[in-house]
């Protein structure tokens, strides 16, 4: 290919090997599948104006406020002009692997803060969970309203140099990254057009009513009509736009701990209008800020008596507390045979190849690789605290090691796993670019809905590793494309079934879902138009409560709350 492909074609090995990552663009044969069509519509754009639309969208972005905290500093989030394109085929598998995993884990957290039979049995032992710092023994025996704990679960996929992917990690506890899915679909709409046009792209637009609508299944018994909630930080929160976002799309109140206040084991939410009864808050704060009764007495995010609430059976809070449980490195690596022992089946998405090192034999092996392996900490988020071996110095391993001795619970070592490349622009020129995959799962109980495509994220610097928007990195726009709009193809169109809901019951008992069941959420037409402008129009303002204290202390625990994306 021509410009702009020129630069990243010649330096671009397309020969899978283990040193080599596998390029979702070209394969030995050429372009992939699917890119065809992109392909050549980006050289007929041009480099220069490639530029031009880009700068335009990091300027738009800024001007929207579709921003993440970098240390403090608000920066755009860098979204890259080249979308993600997953054929059907290929997608298939994904959606299926991630339900999956959410299924299985739902069932694991329901049984380690219940009857423990999965210790019983000998699946996992009790010690690794019980050690977990994100293990909360408060709400052993707590039982949420609607069975739900998993209630949105983000899985962060990579594709190894083989093109397989891999889990490289659960967010099940606060996963956040969904609202730039949605900003980066509008945004990418608008600035290539006539790519967009002629590509069926399955839409991502119905996520806040799928998220609301499952939400609402889950309120306590007995409430016909329930006031939901998203339970926000505050404004100096990261991921604070996504909290704003979601609350108006769903159109629903953003609250702060102070809107919130605990009555007779009820919430209630102060508004003009006096107290008012909430019965399922979306939060978006960890457990350890949530409820300064039973965790951190210094907090001022959470709502004093709220998992009083909770244990009486009067609100639901999405996701549950204790759910960081099993985003633990540790356990990740017992969740293949988690899912043979709960769901009876294969694992349909690998993990990748992981060393425990509270284990004797494996500590062994790594401690004499250190220089060749990725050491993680089980509890780190955002890519913090990763150590990658062959870019470490002496003093840094050594400083490791002492780390492993000293705590080997605490880490997991896995082999440098080449990420799969993509072309990326850069300086007006596509050049390969590190990627990773984060697909976003909403469960009612019933079904988990898997939104089609998700969360690309490039690392944007060349050859680095680690894809987090902490650590610099960017987004792409992922879209996955209709079975009946693959560029080229001949013969009649193949009718696009509805986004895939896999239910929980049909699985189990293989059976009919029980007559009662809420149905479905009416599915839109590929390439429908967004809903954002109707949304906007009827809701002008975002809701909420007004401008957090400004003190030190306030804007401290503002930082807190949320995976990072």
């Amino acid at each position: 290919m021509s410009a702009p492909f020129d630069v990243y074609a010649r330096t671009q090995d397309i020969e899978p090997s283990p040193d080599v990552p596998y390029d979702e663009m070209f394969g030995r044969s050429g372009v992939r599948p699917g890119y065809e069509l992109v392909g050549e519509q980006f050289e007929q754009i041009g480099s220069e104006e490639l530029r031009t639309r880009a700068e335009s969208l990091s300027t738009a972005y800024l001007d929207q406020g579709v921003t993440f905290d970098i240390g403090g500093v608000e920066r755009p989030f860098p979204l890259d002009i080249m979308p993600r394109l997953i054929e059907p085929e290929v997608w298939s598998p994904i959606e299926k692997g991630v339900a999956q995993r959410v299924r299985a884990l739902e069932r694991f957290l329901d049984d380690v803060y219940g009857e423990g039979a999965v210790f019983a049995d000998g699946v996992i032992p009790r010690q690794v969970v019980l050690s977990s710092p994100h293990f909360h023994r408060v709400v052993h025996g707590l039982k949420p309203p609607g069975g739900v704990r998993v209630h949105v679960a983000g899985i962060d996929l990579i594709r190894d140099n083989e093109g397989v992917f891999r889990v490289l990690e659960d967010n099940v506890r606060v996963p956040s990254g969904v609202s730039y899915v949605m900003t980066n679909r509008r945004a990418m709409a608008t600035a290539l057009p006539e790519v967009f046009e002629d590509h069926r792209i399955r839409p991502v637009s119905r996520y806040p009513r799928q998220l609301l609508a499952a939400l609402r299944a889950t309120a306590p018994a007995g409430v016909a009509d329930p006031t939901v909630v998203v339970l926000t930080p505050g404004v100096y929160n990261s991921a604070y736009f996504e909290h704003a976002l979601l609350a108006r799309l769903m159109g629903i109140e953003l609250v702060e701990g102070r809107d919130l206040v605990c009555q007779g084991g009820r919430v209630m939410m102060r508004t003009t209008r006096g107290l008012e009864p909430v019965h399922v808050i979306y939060r978006r704060v960890d457990d350890e800020f949530l409820d300064p009764v039973h965790f951190r007495s210094d907090s001022l995010l959470g709502v004093a008596g709220l998992l009083n609430a909770m244990r009486v059976g009067n609100v639901t809070v999405a996701n549950a507390v204790g759910n960081g449980v099993a985003d633990d490195k540790l356990v990740y690596t017992y969740v293949p045979d988690l899912i043979r022992y709960y769901l009876s089946e294969e694992p349909i998405l690998p993990n990748v190849d992981t060393w425990r090192m509270e284990e004797p034999a494996h500590r062994e092996e790594v401690m004499d690789r250190l220089g060749e392996l990725v050491l993680k900490p089980v509890d780190g988020s955002g890519g913090k605290g990763i150590v990658i071996g062959p870019r470490a110095t002496s003093a840094e391993l050594a400083v490791l090691r002492a780390q492993i001795e000293s705590n080997p619970r605490g880490w997991i070592a896995q082999p440098v796993v080449q990420l799969s490349t993509h072309p990326t622009l850069i300086d007006g020129a596509m050049r390969p670019r590190h990627v990773d995959l984060r697909p976003f799962a909403v469960n009612d109980g019933q079904q988990v809905w898997v939104l089609p495509g998700g969360l690309t994220r490039v690392a944007l610097p060349e050859g680095e590793l680690i894809v987090n928007s902490s650590r610099g990195g960017g987004s792409k726009d992922t879209w996955v494309l209709s079975r009946s709009a693959l560029p080229g193809s001949s013969g009649p169109a193949v009718p696009e079934p509805p986004t895939t809901r896999i239910s929980l019951a049909e699985i189990a008992a293989a059976q009919d879902p029980e007559p009662g069941m809420p149905p479905p959420v009416e599915q839109e037409p590929d390439n429908a138009a967004p809903v954002w402008q109707e949304q906007e129009q009827q809701q002008q303002q975002v809701p909420g409560s007004g401008v957090q204290s400004q003190s030190q202390g306030h804007q401290s625990q503002n930082q807190t709350g949320g995976s990072s994306c």
